[in-house]
């Protein structure tokens, strides 16, 4: 069985954030996966308004970077903020993202613009496997070279469907360790 659960506490670790309108469901999908697959107590918080501020009109879409900055400044709540939107993420050097993490930081963020498929199991699956991989980031995980493993870098969404719900042993342990550190950390 592959949960990762550190001590038990009804105290959120990680506040979902989100930005405009988001599909309630995918909301739902992501705090149930975050919970049962890394044991991380999630709140979720009131929709913000769409981040206008970080709108990159040459390319129709929003700088990634500039929301996280945004969500690092809310001091209210979870240590860890994890933001979700339905618009399409990029980054300065990258054409667009799914998304983007501090490592070892505070905030994340995650965009369910290129993640939608016919199939309505297929487009949470990517949702909850992005969500659970920046997360993992946000707990100073780095990519990992195991080929089912979450933290295993996908740049298109074939390898991300191939991917299982899970990580590897190795950077599981790292999660519980990081996470058993955070919860010590904040009691």
């Amino acid at each position: 069985m592959h949960t990762n659960q550190p001590k038990q506490t009804n105290k959120a670790l990680l506040d979902l954030i989100l930005l405009g309108h988001v599909n309630e469901t995918a909301v739902s999908i992501v705090a149930a996966n975050l919970q049962a697959i890394m044991g991380l107590n999630t709140d979720i918080r009131s929709e913000l308004a769409k981040p206008d501020y970080a709108y990159v009109s040459g390319r129709n879409q929003f700088d990634a970077a500039k929301i996280i900055k945004k969500l690092c400044s809310i001091t209210d709540g979870a240590p860890l903020k994890l933001g979700l939107i339905e618009s399409d993420l990029c980054s300065p050097i990258l054409s667009f993202v799914y998304g983007e993490s501090q490592l070892g930081g505070k905030a994340a963020l995650v965009s369910l613009h290129r993640l939608f498929a016919k199939d309505p199991e297929v487009t949470y699956q990517r949702i909850a496997k992005i969500s659970l991989h920046e997360v993992g980031h946000l707990l100073g995980i780095r990519h990992c070279w195991k080929t089912s493993c979450l933290m295993k870098h996908s740049s298109n969404l074939e390898p991300l469907d191939l991917l299982s719900m899970y990580f590897c042993s190795a950077c599981e342990y790292e999660i519980k360790r990081c996470l058993e550190t955070l919860l010590n950390r904040d009691t």
